[in-house]
């Protein structure tokens, strides 16, 4: 029985959302909106790949630093 009310609630709220989407006035709300999830995903995107980055860095382990090769050019110092 509660599982019927849940399906049933959740069609309501979807039938819900889908007219108050076809209620828009014009071309230019939907445009704005679709820019908007667009801008507020490249966030998320971008916050996410950060994070990634970050525990990669400090979870891994600490790479050696290069050393130089070959010869050092004395004429090029001061």
């Amino acid at each position: 029985m509660e599982h019927k009310d849940l399906q049933h609630e959740l069609e309501d709220q979807l039938s819900h959302v889908v007219s108050r989407l076809q209620s828009f006035q014009s071309d230019w709300d939907i445009i704005s909106f679709a820019v908007f999830f667009i801008f507020i995903g490249m966030v998320l995107l971008l916050v996410i790949l950060v994070l990634i980055r970050c525990c990669c860095c400090c979870c891994g382990d600490e790479k050696p630093r290069r050393r130089k090769v070959g010869i050092e050019n004395m004429a090029l110092e001061p």
